[in-house]
């Protein structure tokens, strides 16, 4: 196709745009895969009143002829298999934007390439469109009433090349604003779907399903089973009122047990009971949070275009900060990994790391809290102690410095220097109240029990007595600071 002029360039759209983006893209025939990086806004220069790519920035890969039609590109994700243009009879189809040919909805991929490779035209952030088939057509009727470039922009790769080997471009992308307001737009309509399937799902009362863990069945709204399985069987997926098309989500799940697959790690095993066992033991009843599969099944992810759960929550968690409120009771806890003293391991629980830290390197934090009758503060003044020798490359046990931390390591796991403490007064003084690293979870998971409490009325004998506060006058007249101030003018 014939090179054509823009208007509508990227660099002209920048302060109408809220957002710079930095893409990937590239196109697929013949014997020849052509790459090029779509860069922030401001990167482009402007040739012949064209947006020409950096020449650095593009490269030309042959592949073989059997290859010729394999196209991999992000974010589009084309599929290897060449595109079609026949679409079965019934099934509903989208049209490309400049021609004939159509294509069916589940095959979005197809039509994508097949106007890449035809058209010579990208669609940025295409899987942020709530409805792909409604954007197509409404462009295909835009384009029909304006020429192209005054929406599109216009890039030329290999702009250094000869006249002969350069090609353009078109992208259409959410710079443009009527193309955002469009985006926009289908946004709320399927948002607006969704939270009518949602509620129609919350007040449903014919729903009938079965527990994945015990087989008993449940009838009424879905509330029930959720609730079951979080109660008997502690696998939690989230409030039913957070869940959309939950019919589908369990037959999903349902599917992956079926298919011996754990859900939180999807490691697939060799029988039901091996997979039992796993997800008991290793507390891996509960969805991987990475898989994005999952993601249409929780409102959260309809709220706002281009906006993951995540990215949500983040927002969400930023409001309360601003905003502090009294009420806690949704909160949820995430657990933070705590480091090993000596080494770069870490561990979500304070007994996993100290049952590393004995296999590992010989050194049992428990038993020598046991036998030293360290309450939680002197806890605290040991960790610091160690965490700074460590830092510092020296060995505690003969204070010997060494280059490098894994020297230092080498030597007290030959010399069987980690267990061996120096006297109490080195390491229990007031300077190690202060954590040698300011984010030493470890600190945080330190035992603070009653038992804790009464090791350290034992050892000091220090007993402690509140005085009584209800008769202040004569507090002040009986206090034993009267008789100190009086010694101390009778000494000056």
């Amino acid at each position: 196709m014939a090179a054509p002029k823009t208007q509508g360039a990227v660099a002209e759209m920048e302060e109408e745009g809220d957002r710079s983006r930095t893409g990937v893209w590239g196109v697929a025939y013949e014997d020849t895969v052509v790459i090029f990086l779509i860069w922030p806004r401001s990167l482009f220069s402007r040739q012949d009143r064209f947006l020409c790519m950096k020449p650095m920035k593009v490269r030309r890969y042959h592949i073989n002829q059997k290859h010729s039609e394999d196209c991999i590109l992000e974010p589009l994700s084309l599929p290897e298999s060449p595109g079609g243009s026949t679409t079965s009879i019934g099934s509903p189809s989208v049209p490309c934007i400049f021609c004939e040919e159509h294509f069916p909805v589940a095959e979005q991929d197809k039509l994508l390439k097949h106007m890449i490779i035809e058209h010579k035209i990208v669609i940025a952030d295409v899987k942020l469109v709530a409805d792909f088939q409604r954007y197509i057509l409404y462009w295909r009727k835009r384009f029909t009433e304006q020429p192209v470039t005054d929406f599109c922009s216009v890039i030329r790769i290999n702009s250094t090349a000869p006249f002969e080997e350069q090609e353009n471009y078109l992208l259409l992308c959410d710079v443009l604003p009527e193309d955002r307001i469009l985006r926009e737009e289908l946004q709320k309509q399927r948002l607006k779907v969704i939270l009518e399937q949602q509620q129609q799902e919350r007040s449903d009362t014919n729903f009938h399903g079965v527990c994945m863990f015990c087989n008993e069945e449940f009838l009424g709204n879905r509330s029930v089973l959720l609730n079951h399985m979080a109660r008997e069987h502690a696998f939690n997926i989230g409030l039913p009122d957070n869940i959309v098309n939950c019919s589908e989500f369990l037959c999903t799940l349902q599917k992956k047990l079926d298919n011996l697959q754990c859900l939180y790690c999807e490691k697939t095993f060799r029988d039901k009971n091996t997979l039992k066992d796993h997800m008991r033991k290793k507390q891996h009843r509960r969805i991987n949070p990475k898989n994005k599969e999952y993601d249409r099944f929780y409102v959260i992810n309809y709220l706002e275009l281009g906006k993951s759960w995540e990215e949500v929550q983040l927002e969400d968690d930023q409001e309360l900060l601003d905003h502090p409120e009294d009420d806690w009771s949704d909160w949820e806890e995430h657990p933070a990994s705590a480091v090993c003293l000596f080494c770069e391991k870490q561990a979500e629980t304070f007994e996993k790391l100290c049952v590393h830290m004995e296999d590992a390197h010989e050194f049992d934090l428990l038993k020598i809290k046991s036998e030293l009758g360290l309450n939680f503060y002197q806890q605290v003044k040991l960790v610091n102690f160690i965490r700074r020798q460590i830092h510092r490359c020296r060995c505690y046990g003969c204070c010997v410095k060494f280059s490098s931390k894994a020297d230092l390591r080498t030597h007290m796991e030959e010399t069987k220097h980690t267990s061996l403490l120096p006297e109490r007064k080195t390491w229990d003084q007031l300077e190690y109240y202060f954590p040698t690293y300011e984010n030493d979870t470890l600190l945080c998971t330190l035992s603070d029990s009653e038992s804790d409490l009464t090791a350290q009325e034992r050892n000091e004998h220090v007993p402690v007595i509140s005085e009584d506060t209800s008769k202040l006058h004569a507090l002040k007249q009986s206090s034993i600071l009267n008789q100190l101030l009086l010694r101390e003018s009778l000494e000056n």
